[in-house]
């Protein structure tokens, strides 16, 4: 399988969610790839458990935000990189990197105090794409128009 190169820093879409772009960090040392999500509600639609939640794509900005709402996948408990244990909702979202569009499960947390609004982890990347630290932004240039799609 030919795999693309990404950097420590990437550029990528939700379609989806509505996120044209938000900045993602690379990040081989984490499982499970995670984004910023507030006002987080559960609940069933015809029978079906759903969570709703907002957004806040682009960093540093808290007015521009997406609603959201996607079928429950699944609900794990996550272990962070300094050790503690968060129960956290998982869906299934298509993500865009570089020319590439593939599904993913992303972890909805509270990253506020985080550099960055989203983390992919290892699942994925894996079989994709290999990590070239030295580079940032290898698969897209910042985008010059909005967030949302």
């Amino acid at each position: 399988m030919d795999r693309g190169i990404v950097g420590w820093r990437e550029w990528v879409a939700l379609p989806g969610l509505g996120v044209a772009a938000i900045k993602a960090k690379i990040d081989t040392g984490a499982k499970t790839s995670a984004i910023h999500a507030w006002n987080v509600h559960h609940f069933k639609k015809d029978g079906v458990e759903h969570v709703r939640f907002n957004l806040h794509p682009e960093q540093k900005n808290d007015m521009d935000e997406i609603a959201c709402e996607c079928p429950l996948l699944d609900t794990r408990v996550i272990t962070s990189s300094n050790g503690m244990k968060q129960r956290r909702f998982v869906i299934a979202v298509d993500l865009a990197m570089g020319d590439a569009t593939y599904p993913i499960e992303l972890t909805l947390t509270n990253r506020d105090t985080m550099g960055f609004r989203m983390l992919i982890g290892r699942q994925a990347l894996n079989g994709r794409w290999l990590v070239d630290p030295a580079l940032s932004f290898a698969t897209r240039n910042k985008p010059s128009k909005g967030i949302r799609q």
